[in-house]
C-alpha cells in the first residue's frame, strides 16, 4: 500500500471518463434524523456542495430518495432502504458503466475538483484496485475515494455471497480485501457529522481569504449560471465605476442576476426571478452567520469520532 502526495489544486485532469456514485441516504442520527445532505452551507446543500465537486461525471448516481439538485442525476436505492454504506454502494454501481467509479459521502462541504482529480489521478498512475482520502490523522476515507469498478464488482459479489447481501456489512470489509494507494487531504476530507461540525463549516466560509469565492459559487449555483467569473477583473471594474465599493459582494451579485435574466431571454420577468433567487440566497446565508456560535472543532483535525 502506497500513499501518492499531489501538488493541491494543480492535479492534472482524469484522462479517461468517470461515473461518480454519491451515497446520501444515511440517518443521520448525530443529527437528530435531520435530512444531512439537504442542510446548507454557505447557502448550498451539502448534497449540491458534492456534486458541484464531480461536475465532469461521465454519470452521477446518487443514491438516496429523489430531490431537487442543483444539476441532473439519476437516483437509486438501496434495499431495503437505510441497509448501509455497502448496500447503498452496490445499488449505486448498477448504474454506472465507466472503468473508473468516484465514491463519495454527501456530507462534504470542503471536497473541490481538485481534489477529486487527484484521487483519478493517483488510481490511473498506479495499479491498485483504489485510491482513497486521508484525513489530518491519517485515518483512510474509504467513502471519499475513486475505484477500479472491476475490482468493487468482485469483492461485493464475494460479500454477498458470503453473507447473502450487503446490508449492515462495515465498509471495512470491502475495503479490507482491496489494495489501496492513498491521497492525504485534512481539508477536503472534513465531514458534517454534527451541528457542531456543520457550524464549523459554515464558520470557514466566512474566513476573510475564502467568503467572496463561496459566495460567487453560491450564487451561480442558485442562478443555474455555468460560468467562470474572473472576480479581480469585475472588482476593479466596479471600483472604478462606483468610486470603491465598499461591499464587494454587491456588484458582482448584479452582475450574475443580470447574466441569468439575459440567458433566460431578459424583460422585467426574468430580471425579477433570478433578483428574487439571489435575495433569497443572501437572506438564508445572513441567517445562517446569526444563528451559529462560533465552534470548538476546526476542519484540520479531521471528522469526529462517529
Amino acid at each position: 500500500m502506497t500513499s501518492y502526495a499531489f501538488p493541491g489544486s494543480t492535479a492534472p485532469s482524469p484522462a479517461a471518463p468517470y461515473d461518480a456514485v454519491v451515497l446520501a441516504g444515511g440517518a443521520a442520527r448525530r443529527l437528530g434524523g435531520a435530512d444531512k445532505p439537504g442542510v446548507r452551507v454557505g447557502g448550498r446543500q451539502l448534497l449540491d456542495r458534492v456534486l458541484a465537486a464531480c461536475a465532469d461525471a461521465h454519470g452521477t448516481v446518487v443514491v438516496a430518495d429523489p430531490r431537487p439538485t442543483a444539476r441532473p442525476v439519476r437516483w437509486a436505492r438501496e434495499d431495503p432502504p437505510g441497509g448501509g454504506p455497502l448496500a447503498a454502494l452496490g445499488a449505486g454501481l448498477g448504474g454506472t458503466t465507466a472503468e473508473h467509479v468516484l465514491v463519495l459521502s454527501a456530507d462534504l462541504p470542503f471536497l473541490a475538483g481538485a481534489t477529486v482529480r487527484a484521487l483519478l489521478t493517483a488510481l490511473r498512475d498506479t495499479a491498485a484496485d483504489g485510491a482513497v482520502l486521508t484525513d489530518a490523522e491519517g485515518h483512510d476515507q474509504p467513502l471519499v475515494a475513486a475505484y477500479r469498478a472491476p475490482a468493487l464488482r468482485r469483492e461485493l459479489a464475494a460479500l454477498t455471497a458470503a453473507h447473502g447481501g450487503l446490508a449492515g456489512l462495515p465498509v471495512r470489509r470491502l475495503t479490507a480485501a482491496l489494495d489501496l494507494t492513498r491521497v492525504p487531504d485534512p481539508v477536503a476530507s472534513f465531514d458534517c457529522d454534527t451541528w457542531d461540525d456543520i457550524a464549523t463549516a459554515r464558520a470557514r466560509i466566512r474566513e476573510h481569504g475564502t467568503v467572496l469565492d463561496e459566495w460567487i459559487s453560491a450564487v451561480k449555483d442558485e442562478l443555474g449560471l455555468d460560468l467562470d467569473v474572473d472576480t479581480g477583473v469585475l472588482l476593479d471594474l466596479a471600483r472604478d465605476a462606483a468610486h470603491g465599493v465598499a461591499r464587494p459582494a454587491a456588484p458582482l451579485t448584479t452582475f450574475l442576476v443580470g447574466y441569468a435574466a439575459a440567458r433566460a431571454g431578459g424583460g422585467p420577468e426574468a430580471v425579477a426571478e433570478a433578483a428574487r433567487k439571489a435575495a433569497a440566497l443572501a437572506l438564508r446565508w445572513e441567517e445562517e452567520g446569526a444563528s451559529d456560535d462560533t465552534p470548538d472543532r476546526t476542519p484540520d483535525q479531521g471528522p469526529a469520532a462517529g
